[in-house]
Formats: C-alpha cells, sequence, structure tokens
C-alpha cells in the first residue's frame, strides 16, 4: 500500500528561512553542509556522504597564525640567547693605525739641524767673528739676528752635545733641546727649530737650561756570599785575562758558551773585588771590578789604568765555575 504524504510544511524555525537553516555563511559554508550531511545521515536518508569534508572553512585560518606565531616566538628566543653569548664570545676589536698622511713636525731631520747649527752657536772667537757669521747665516732665518745675541767679545769652546728631547708645538715649530758640555761645563740648550715643506731654520736664539739634576743612588744592604767570591777569585782572574787579548781557547776554558773578548784593547792588570750576593748553590750572577792598563796609541795618549765593573751570570758544571754571560753592571761605585 502506497504512503501518502501528510501535507505538513516545516516552517522552520522562526527568524529563518523556510527549512529551518539560518542564511549561509560564506566563512562557513562547509561546516555548514557537513551538518546537514550528518543530520541526513542520522535520520536514515542516504549511505551516501553527499556533505564533504566536515571541518571549519575558516579554521585553517587560526592554525596558520598559531604557526606563524610560535615560530616568531621561537625566532625571538634564539635570538636572545645568541646575542649574549655572542657578546661574550666575540674577539676585541683592534683599535684602527693612526693614519700615515697626517702631517707631523719632522723631529729627525730637527735634531740633526740643531745640532749642527750648535756646533756653530757655542764656538765664538772674536778673531773669527765674520766667518762664525757666515756660517751661522746657513741656519737662521730671513731676518734673525746674525749673530743672534753676541757682542764679538770673549771665547767659547763646546765639546759635546746630544739630542735630550723634542717637543714639537705644532706641524712647523717644535724646541730641540740639547744636553751640552762646553766651557767645562754640562747645561741643556734649547734650540726653536721652524719647519715647512722639507725646509728647516732656526727661528730664534736658543735659550740656556740647567743640566738634568743629578739622582741619588739608594743603599746597598745585599747579603754577600764572602766564600764564593774567595771561590771565584781564581777563574775570573784567568777569565779577564782571557777576556783582554781575546784568546779563543783560553775563553774556551773559562766561559760556556765561549764569550768574544776584546783583542788586545786593554791588557789586563788585577781582578780588584768581586760582588757575589747569596743565591742558587750552582748558579749565581756576580759583579767584578776590573783594573785595565791602557797602553800608549795615538799621540797625545800616554796610557794610565782604568778600573771598570761587569756584571757576569755563572753556572757550575763538574765542580768548576763558568761564565755564561757578560755586561755592563749597575753596582754603585765605592769611593
Amino acid at each position: 500500500m502506497a504512503r501518502r504524504s501528510s501535507g505538513v510544511v516545516d516552517a522552520g524555525t522562526p527568524g529563518y528561512p523556510p527549512g529551518g537553516f539560518p542564511p549561509a555563511d560564506p566563512w562557513d559554508q562547509s561546516d555548514d553542509k557537513g551538518r546537514r550531511g550528518k543530520a541526513r545521515r542520522g535520520s536514515g536518508g542516504g549511505s551516501g556522504d553527499r556533505g564533504g569534508w566536515g571541518g571549519s572553512g575558516g579554521r585553517w585560518w587560526i592554525y596558520a597564525g598559531r604557526v606563524i606565531l610560535w615560530a616568531f616566538i621561537i625566532v625571538v628566543l634564539v635570538n636572545g640567547i645568541r646575542a649574549p653569548f655572542e657578546r661574550f664570545t666575540a674577539q676585541p676589536s683592534t683599535p684602527s693605525a693612526p693614519s700615515s698622511n697626517k702631517p707631523a713636525f719632522p723631529q729627525e731631520a730637527a735634531s740633526s739641524y740643531a745640532l749642527s747649527f750648535a756646533d756653530v752657536y757655542l764656538n765664538y772667537d772674536p778673531a773669527t767673528a765674520a766667518d762664525r757669521q757666515r756660517q751661522l747665516a746657513q741656519f737662521i732665518a730671513p731676518g734673525v739676528d746674525p749673530q743672534l745675541g753676541w757682542n764679538n767679545t770673549g771665547k767659547s769652546v763646546l765639546r759635546s752635545a746630544h739630542v735630550s728631547s723634542v717637543e714639537a708645538q705644532d706641524v712647523n715649530r717644535a724646541i730641540v733641546t740639547l744636553l751640552v758640555q762646553a766651557n767645562g761645563k754640562i747645561f741643556q740648550l734649547a734650540v726653536p727649530v721652524y719647519a715647512k715643506d722639507g725646509a728647516l731654520a732656526i727661528s730664534g736664539r736658543p735659550a740656556t737650561l740647567p743640566a738634568p739634576p743629578r739622582a741619588a743612588l739608594p743603599p746597598t744592604n745585599q747579603d754577600r756570599d764572602t766564600a764564593l767570591e774567595t771561590e771565584l777569585q781564581e777563574p775570573l782572574t784567568g777569565f779577564f785575562k782571557a777576556y783582554a787579548s781575546g784568546d779563543t781557547a783560553s775563553l774556551q776554558r773559562y766561559s760556556d758558551p765561549p764569550v768574544t773578548g776584546l783583542g788586545n784593547v786593554f791588557t789586563f792588570s788585577a781582578l780588584q773585588e768581586i760582588d757575589a750576593p747569596r743565591g742558587d748553590a750552582n748558579a749565581r750572577t756576580v759583579n767584578a771590578t776590573v783594573i785595565w792598563q791602557v797602553a800608549p796609541g795615538q799621540p797625545k795618549t800616554t796610557g794610565g789604568s782604568l778600573e771598570q765593573t761587569y756584571q757576569l751570570t755563572m753556572v757550575k758544571k763538574d765542580g768548576n765555575w763558568y761564565v755564561t754571560d757578560i755586561r755592563g753592571s749597575t753596582l754603585p761605585a765605592a769611593s
């Protein structure tokens, strides 16, 4: 028997169109279709899956946003950990070297110039005043006093001069200070030098300054090893005889490695004193004062004697002491 339709039409849910479903959401169409398909399958309306994927159509935006957010967080964390690590392990930066193209006062050239000038300036005699003025003209700038303040009287003799310091005021002007010995005195001479494009000139009158003060030596109260000083008398006497003559075979007996001798510059006269501080039994640094005999040589030399003090580094091998190094000594000279 055929079933008849009841003829009842579903009015739907109030506020919604016929059929009871809300208006289609463009972001949720697939989800809506999925719910309808599930409803039909649940009521026995067929076994086919006609509604497609039941997931939300807008939910994939949420998943994508979460992935981007987590990626951002991971990047921030990695950079936050790596940055301080790199700061601690980074090599210190090397400061850039100053530019070599920057103009500077020519200190070496000005020093030589001032030395040559002083040899003329501090040697004067009325008998050679005209010659001195001609020589000074090679150094002083035009318009400067040709005699630099000398009144053409008296005599001066320069014995030695050495550069003590150069104080540059700018790229063109400097004071070259010389340590000089003249007329039996030691003093300093401040020489103003002007430099420009490779040219040099004495720009004004020099100034005499006092010599550096003499330093007072501290007292020496070291504990001396008198037994070792006695023990070293014989080997050091033999060593300095060989050292004076430069005899290679003899030097090998007293030094290891063999040192180079003086080649008869002096003749050994006597071993004046040995100063040996206490220390290691087989290695010691001692000071020895020697009297050298100076042989007559060039005219006006008549020989004489000199006392000189040496610092010796020594080692003991097979019961014998050997010199391993010889140099100048800082031991104060007793009066």
